[in-house]
């Protein structure tokens, strides 16, 4: 074990290993559940245990043959001849000879011991009394509806005090609880339930004719996803059929899905601990929001973020054409599957957020801050140098053709034309700053996030929240009485910029890890800076497309 962890860190660049797949089975191979196997394992290898002999049925016969003609038996022999003649002592015998001789077949009693079994089960209409015990106030974890006028369980959530008895199954029918007929209203039923501690006493009418076998794990069963719900609410949802069976949950939590046999509602846990509870299904969320109109920008579809002048100044994404704009305008996102990492250095760190609320002041800071960590691209154009300009500092020259041409071969993240000059972030510039081993700062249109989440970026995404408008106000004064910019903004200038800010919340907010609101540009940078800090500690919850 230590010694493949050796090689993974003397691993050359050149074996063609992504860096994702190293972190994540170096991951693996520090975990403590691993070592512990690889631990047993070594031991059962150093320790073959074989069996002495394999006719030891044969043996014991002899044995008893032997006793059996002894003139006169003393005590001892009385004993170990009842020993050897007990069922369970030959049983035992009889197992061990056969595992010796690696012989699994069913024994002929035992077939027949499954026939007798099954000739004699129990009729489907026996009505069974069950007792459970539960705590006052303790949901039971079981949802009910109505069926020919009879109360039938609809669905056990996993991990329940009920399913971890194992008395109740799904289609069994409730007739009475402690000697109280439970009428036809599940909410009266679970009211009921819900006051009831101690001994409970069910008479229940079985769905089934024998004991089934335990559920299968299945891969549903394994589900980890994010929620990008702002919060959800089971009290105050009118379509789930149990309110007191429903899990609240918050826009970030991680949830993992137990059960999605039912179209409509799943069943899910926090991975921080909790109850299973009920959670609506992402195809119940995409029909209820179908039918809700989406607050958009109305901006054009590929303005520059916070663009005053469009006539003048335009910018257009890779992948925006007319269809994918509409795409984006009814995009659902609801739930996104996700894998635990161990810490990592991301590749990029994208910054998000509306014109004039402090970005690019935050990118500069973190890279004079620690250069050899953080680094960002240059920006290309087609514009002449001018005389104090140098090819690759503020930016890269290159001849409009030669722009035009790569930007039909999508090799630009975004680009756009301002006084007849082509402008855009190159889609290389980025791959070098990261093959450089530095985090890559990209402070880019919002709409670049759909091409930037990928595993070939691994963003980290921060929203740069406008401040309150009396906020915003203050700032600019004490930025202008101090002499560090000489551009005055109107009172229209800094309400676009919270509207802005707004706008680009609710359309890509599922894009966003962490959202800070820019009301103090120290604490800002500090919030900031402490985030990307705990990535080199911290696990990471990341799409499941960029580890498998």
């Amino acid at each position: 074990m230590q010694q493949v962890l050796d090689n993974l860190k003397d691993l050359p660049s050149g074996t063609g290993a992504q860096d994702i797949d190293l972190i994540f089975l170096k991951g693996i191979m520090e975990s403590p559940i691993v070592r512990s196997l690889a631990k047993a394992h070594e031991r059962l290898e150093e320790v073959k245990l074989q069996a002495v002999r394999e006719d030891n049925v044969h043996l014991v016969s002899e044995i008893l043959d032997s006793l059996n003609k002894l003139p006169e038996k003393d005590a001892a022999t009385a004993e170990l001849t009842r020993i050897l003649q007990e069922p369970h002592f030959q049983s035992l015998i009889e197992t061990h000879d056969k595992v010796a001789a690696k012989c699994y077949e069913m024994p002929h009693s035992a077939a027949n011991s499954n026939s007798l079994m099954a000739s004699s089960l129990m009729p489907a209409d026996a009505v069974r009394m069950i007792g459970i015990q539960k705590k006052a106030g303790e949901p039971l974890g079981v949802t009910f509806r109505v069926v020919r006028g009879e109360m039938v369980i609809a669905r056990i959530l996993h991990g329940s005090s009920i399913d971890r008895q194992g008395m109740l199954h799904t289609g069994d029918v409730i007739r009475e609880v402690n000697g109280r007929e439970v009428g036809s209203n599940p909410s009266e039923l679970q009211e009921l339930l819900r006051d009831c501690s101690g001994s409970v006493t069910l008479k229940v009418l079985p769905s089934y004719r024998d004991t089934p076998s335990p559920p299968q794990v299945s891969k549903n069963q394994l589900l980890l996803v994010r929620i990008y719900f702002s919060y959800y609410n089971p009290a105050s949802d009118n379509l789930i059929p149990c309110k007191e069976a429903g899990l609240a949950f918050s826009k970030g939590d991680i949830l993992h899905v137990v059960n999605k046999e039912d179209p409509n509602w799943w069943q899910a846990c926090k991975t921080v601990g909790g109850a299973t509870g009920l959670i609506p299904s992402q195809f119940l969320e995409e029909k209820r929001k179908a039918f809700v109109r989406r607050e958009w920008d109305n901006a054009e579809a590929g303005m520059l973020c916070g663009t005053r002048t469009a006539k003048k100044k335009k910018k257009k994404m890779m992948y925006l054409t007319a269809k994918n704009a509409e795409f984006d305008r009814y995009e659902l996102q609801i739930y996104e599957e996700v894998a635990k990492m161990p810490p990592f250095q991301r590749k990029t760190l994208v910054l998000i957020g509306a014109q004039g609320v402090g970005r690019r002041s935050l990118k500069n800071r973190l890279i004079v801050l620690n250069p050899l960590r953080y680094g960002t691209t240059v920006p290309f154009t087609s514009r002449r140098p001018r005389e104090e300009e140098k090819d690759g500092q503020n930016y890269c020259f290159v001849t409009r053709e030669e722009m035009e041409k790569d930007i039909k071969e999508s090799r630009y993240l975004e680009h756009g034309e301002y006084d007849g000059n082509l402008y855009g972030t190159k889609m290389d510039s980025i791959h070098e700053v990261v093959a450089a081993g530095r985090t890559c700062i990209l402070d880019v249109n919002p709409q670049a996030l759909k091409v930037l989440k990928t595993a070939e970026f691994m963003p980290f995404v921060v929203f740069i929240a406008a401040p309150e408008l009396d906020t915003l106000r203050d700032m600019h004064k004490a930025v202008v009485d101090a002499g560090l910019t000489t551009k005055l903004l109107t009172e229209n200038d800094l309400k676009k910029t919270v509207d802005e800010s707004a706008r680009i919340r609710r359309a890509y907010s599922h894009y966003f890890d962490l959202t800070i609101v820019n009301d103090n540009l120290d604490k800002a940078f500090d919030k900031l800076q402490e985030a990307v800090e705990r990535l080199f500690v911290e696990p990471q919850w990341v799409p499941v497309s960029w580890v498998y």
